[in-house]
């Protein structure tokens, strides 16, 4: 992955931004297994980011560790619990609120390694998927 893939996300970014950031990531794929409304964001078949673009604000969900997804929350109130997931693990942001502007892409990142640390360490081996940088 070059390094402009892994630059930051403007957090006034459209949603086409938004798409086109998580599908750099890779081995990432888009679909939409929930029906019409929820686009959902893999690293192979490891969910890392749902997208709710339509019907009110715009919402990402991302996967995230227990103790920073709580650390998170406490910090930004565009931060809350998963809406609709295990709230232990997923953090909903609420797009048309204020963040950091680093704060997206670093927390998009964060989720893709959450959820490619849960692939086997035989299909990690074979598609040579290590770790990404978070911080910028």
């Amino acid at each position: 992955m070059s390094e402009a893939n892994l630059g930051i996300i403007n957090i006034s970014m459209d949603i086409e931004q938004l798409r086109d950031y998580c599908l750099s990531l890779p081995h990432s794929s888009e679909g939409m297994p929930f029906g019409d409304g929820y686009i959902v964001y893999k690293v192979v078949d490891r969910i890392f980011a749902i997208m709710a673009p339509d019907g009110g604000e715009p919402r990402l969900s991302l996967k995230c560790d227990p103790d920073r997804a709580e650390d998170l929350r406490a910090a930004y109130p565009a931060i809350i619990p998963g809406f609709h997931l295990n709230k232990k693990y997923w953090n909903t942001l609420l797009l048309d609120q204020h963040l950091p502007p680093k704060l997206l892409s670093s927390l998009i990142r964060h989720s893709w390694n959450e959820a490619s640390a849960k692939l086997t360490k035989r299909v990690r081996t074979e598609l040579g998927i290590t770790p990404l940088p978070e911080e910028d």
